[in-house]
């Protein structure tokens, strides 16, 4: 199994030195990782200096009294406590300025708030197994992720928001959360009112009526569901989430050439603009489309 990088001083430095320059820039890109065994290992994917966000994906059973479980698709085996490698690798990413984040639902698995008390019991488990807390079975050993990120996509569409200030009565916790890009999100909507979310990568890829129409070259509909989105975002920052490539989703895929010369150009003036969220890690070290977008961001 891969570990972390071994880096000399000087490339160390100079690593360093190319991701500090990309985060002073008007924005950055985040990506999901834990998807595919083939996209490499974790520090791998931070030492490229593409990225300044890492989700890891995905926490995809918690709540209503239900055991945990984290899916990286063959990666590691949590349930052997398999994963505690990936501590090195984390502390490796955060070296470099990166945040490393859990993500939490996604498109497959079971999970459900039933209440608050259940939202607050799910808040515990994230704080002590993956965050600042203490417990004797700590997933991904003693890494201290930087925070959590909200990917739901189906169960509940209530307690959401408990779930969030809980995580938020911590201290250094960051929140981020993926809503669908038709406004508002059917199960986030609410929990994102609460002002609480340091950063949102709305998915504007399987949603037609706010995606890139790829067929028609037009981007009329993902250009106004953006400044729905801008404009009702009171605190944060926003970013683009789209496929890195055309198989990593049903639809919404956007050419590099679209991309950088008719939206990134609009979306830049948004006073709340983060950057660009590729799904996912593997499918981006495919194409290579981060190379192709990466001065435009």
């Amino acid at each position: 199994m891969a570990r972390n990088l071994q880096l000399t001083p000087l490339v160390f430095s100079l690593l360093f030195l190319m991701i500090l320059i990309k985060t002073s820039q008007a924005g950055s890109i985040a990506t999901y990782w834990g998807l595919n065994v083939s996209e490499g290992n974790l520090s791998t994917t931070c030492g490229t200096g593409i990225y300044a966000y890492v989700n890891l994906a995905f926490l995809n059973v918690f709540g209503n009294g239900q055991t945990p479980e984290i899916n990286l698709n063959g990666h590691c085996n949590p349930a052997s406590n398999g994963c505690t490698f990936l501590s090195e690798d984390i502390k490796f990413c955060q070296k470099f300025g990166l945040k490393v984040m859990l993500s939490i639902g996604g498109g497959v698995g079971k999970y459900f708030l039933a209440s608050p008390n259940d939202a607050e019991n799910v808040a515990t488990y994230l704080w002590n197994n993956f965050l600042g807390g203490n417990s004797s079975s700590r997933p991904f050993g003693d890494a201290i992720l930087d925070g959590i990120n909200f990917d739901i996509q189906h169960g509940s569409t209530q307690y959401w928001q408990d779930l969030a200030k809980n995580l938020k009565n911590h201290s250094n916790v960051y929140l981020s959360a993926s809503p669908q890009c038709p406004f508002p999100d059917n199960f986030l909507g609410t929990a994102l009112n609460t002002n609480l979310f340091d950063y949102l990568w709305v998915q504007f890829y399987n949603n037609p009526q706010c995606q890139y129409d790829f067929s028609n070259s037009n981007t009329t509909n993902l250009i106004s569901s953006w400044n729905q989105w801008s404009s009702s975002l009171k605190v944060g920052k926003l970013f683009l989430g789209i496929p890195a490539a055309p198989q990593a989703a049903v639809s919404g895929y956007v050419p590099s050439q679209v991309l950088n010369a008719e939206i990134l150009p609009l979306l830049r003036k948004s006073p709340n603009y983060g950057g660009v969220m590729l799904w996912n890690r593997y499918y981006d070290e495919l194409t290579r489309f981060f190379a192709t977008i990466l001065e435009s961001v």
